[in-house]
């Protein structure tokens, strides 16, 4: 049963990728708490969809949450499920360090790119500056003698990228240039749209960085999606991420945008 279940989602979906940053916001280090538990719940759906995963880059804090972190997703439907996933998203709950038993809030901010295809993107080797350091571990701590890690600034519009997560040069150049790739397919799809004058479709594009997303309400157990104008009361599940019900009730939404 469950083969047949994999093979009628390859036929629906195919296989896809997509690469996902999720950033610390607002809210100190209860923020990059949020941030690691997003990845958390990122990581258990995308296990539950039998889709692979790859750490691109990852910046730590010291309490053991995630100043920022890229990470790969790849497997049948792994794009089309999580594209909506991009935005801020907002955490209000009890942090383990607060004394008072304040309920503080909190954001995290969230991006889906798609994977480009092998040839897609086209990248001149003059356009590119790329510089070699040392790895550091969590608060910035020294961890490497040798320089692995990779930074990429791609000169015509002055994105920049990193790696470091590979022991590597080798492998955390690709990682880099993979995210690059994904970072410039974004900016060429946003710019054909508003070339064409498909200005609805550019600004939700670009909104999918910056919008209010959803609301993790702790104390209520609940998680409010804006956007869907939706609320779940089973939050503690939902961060163990069972996230099927709220993905679907976007791709139902949206799903024809």
């Amino acid at each position: 049963m469950n083969g047949d279940i994999q093979i009628n989602q390859k036929e629906k979906f195919g296989i896809e990728s997509a690469i996902i940053e999720i950033r610390a916001g607002a809210g100190g280090e209860e923020a990059g708490l949020f941030a690691n538990d997003l990845f958390r719940m990122y990581s258990k759906y995308a296990k539950s969809q039998d889709w692979e995963q790859g750490t691109l880059d990852s910046h730590l804090s010291e309490l053991g949450g995630i100043k920022e972190i890229t990470f790969e997703v790849k497997g049948p439907g792994a794009f089309s499920k999580m594209r909506f996933e991009g935005g801020v998203h907002r955490v209000q709950r009890i942090p383990a360090t607060e004394k008072r038993g304040r309920v503080h809030t909190s954001t995290a901010s969230v991006a889906v790119l798609a994977k480009p295809k092998s040839g897609e993107i086209k990248i001149r080797p003059e356009d590119l500056e790329i510089d070699f350091y040392g790895s550091s571990g969590a608060g910035g701590q020294y961890v490497q003698k040798r320089q692995t890690a990779v930074r990429i600034l791609y000169k015509p519009s002055g994105i920049v990228v990193t790696c470091q997560t590979e022991r590597n040069q080798k492998q955390n150049k690709e990682n880099a240039m993979h995210l690059l790739e994904a970072r410039l397919l974004e900016e060429k799809e946003i710019k054909e749209l508003e070339e064409r004058g498909d200005e609805r479709r550019a600004q939700i594009k670009r909104a999918m960085r910056s919008e209010k997303t959803r609301t993790y309400n702790f104390p209520q157990n609940r998680l409010t999606d804006h956007r869907a104008g939706k609320s779940w009361h089973n939050l503690e599940d939902i961060i163990e991420g069972k996230l099927e019900p709220v993905i679907k009730t976007l791709e139902k939404k949206f799903g024809q945008d």
